[in-house]
């Protein structure tokens, strides 16, 4: 990470890490970084997007960058618009995080920027203290990134829907766009999260709060539900009983489908060192091979250009379909999942009942003192229990990319173990976070 990007572009709380002056010139940034002349450009639902939105289109501009505004939109559509235009795209969102955070996304020609793209525009934002208006860039409505959206949408044939669905938006970026596609193809819908007020995205809704969209199934008796995160690039699923279908297991019905297709790009799919060796175990029983990269989306991305293969993503639900877009979509992943349901006559239930999932446990310990993992004694437990388990178990301890966390995920095949390895290696870092204050 580098001093202003993270794993999922920029992002910070709004008027300390992330700023408009800081937005102006990442906009002013583009055009000697990427050679940008076109940009288009979105926001979520926070009340700060629409200042950091207008910043940053005010510094692209200053620099003769002509900018199309798209209003409130999910991330997504930038994406897809910038990869067809082939022109650069920014989000301005901070995805599943309270609405005090914010961020910055930015995409060129649909791709996510590679590190040193990143370490270039950190190196402008230091280095460039003047402002300059050198030619005036023009500023566009941007209904088209919607139509073109639409598009790709209509290109999977959807059959009428017959299921009760109900789906969550978080109050966030996609909240207009999932409604007016179910309401087009759904006989029956409901949606929560809809109602966004600058202050509540993600605010007990969405993807981090499956209770919401778990307590409107059981309420309703729908068949599924499906819930999104507050800049609509993730998606998890509720069966018709209440469980949870996740981003690794949903992955895998996909899979499996595009297998039977013969669309399934080397019988190969790309998960993260997150992954449930459960699900792995079941990809193996299948014939699929897996590929494990590192925790986040870009480097599932990376892998999947690099080998070209057909899908990819976490088990947090930011699922990849190349084929179709370079980012995930939840909506783009909910609507192929209705597609996959219709199509082979199959419950969740039945897609699902070959993965048996192993004991994980994922902690997060809240520090801004991410340099505690690299203490000795840190260290040395976590090589020890690694050690331990060898191929029969996961430990994967990490620093946040987007928050002051430290995640311990630990997996093995038995759950008393799980709690006793994850209680050891918490207990150190706490330790040493303690001497350390």
């Amino acid at each position: 990470m580098g001093k202003y990007f993270g794993t999922d572009g920029i992002r910070g709380r709004y008027n300390l890490e992330l700023t408009n002056g800081l937005a102006f010139k990442v906009g002013q940034s583009l055009k000697s970084v990427l050679g940008t002349s076109r940009l288009v450009i979105g926001m979520d639902t926070r009340e700060s997007s629409s200042e950091l939105l207008f910043s940053m289109i005010s510094g692209a501009q200053s620099v003769g960058i002509d900018v199309m505004n798209a209003g409130i939109v999910s991330t997504p559509l930038i994406c897809l618009y910038s990869r067809e235009k082939n022109i650069t795209g920014v989000m301005i969102t901070a995805s599943h995080n309270p609405y005090h955070d914010n961020g910055i996304k930015v995409f060129h020609a649909g791709d996510k920027l590679s590190d040193q793209e990143e370490l270039k525009i950190e190196k402008y934002i230091d280095e460039n203290h003047e402002f300059k208006v050198t030619k005036l860039g023009k500023l566009y409505s941007g209904e088209e990134v919607l139509d073109l959206y639409i598009d790709v949408i209509e290109k999977l044939d959807l059959n009428r829907i017959h299921l009760r669905v109900g789906f969550d938006s978080a109050n966030g970026a996609n909240y207009k766009i999932s409604l007016g596609i179910f309401r087009e193809l759904c006989d029956h819908y409901i949606q929560i999260g809809e109602s966004p007020n600058g202050k509540n995205i993600n605010d007990g809704v969405g993807s981090t709060h499956l209770e919401s969209i778990q307590s409107l199934v059981e309420a309703q008796n729908l068949d599924i539900g499906f819930s999104f995160d507050g800049d609509g690039d993730r998606v998890l699923v509720i069966d018709n009983n209440g469980n949870v279908i996740d981003g690794d297991m949903l992955i895998y019905i996909i899979a499996n489908y595009l297998k039977d297709k013969n669309m399934l790009n080397k019988n190969t799919v790309v998960l993260t060192s997150m992954s449930n060796l459960g699900i792995i175990k079941a990809f193996e029983r299948k014939d699929i091979k897996v590929v494990l990269t590192g925790v986040g989306d870009k480097y599932v991305l990376d892998e999947m250009n690099i080998n070209e293969y057909s899908i990819g993503g976490e088990n947090s639900g930011h699922i990849i379909m190349r084929d179709y877009m370079n980012t995930g979509d939840g909506l783009f992943v909910a609507l192929f999942l209705l597609k996959i349901l219709d199509e082979t006559n199959q419950s969740l239930q039945e897609l699902t009942s070959d993965i048996v999932m192993w004991p994980q446990t994922l902690t997060n310990i809240r520090t801004f003192n991410k340099e505690v993992l690299n203490d000795a004694r840190v260290t040395a437990i976590i090589k020890e229990i690694t050690d331990e388990l060898k191929n029969d178990g996961k430990v994967l301890v990490r620093a946040s990319g987007t928050e002051p966390l430290v995640r311990v995920t630990i997996s093995c095949q038995e759950e008393k173990d799980v709690k006793r390895y994850t209680a050891l290696i918490v207990d150190t870092i706490k330790t040493v976070m303690e001497e350390t204050k």
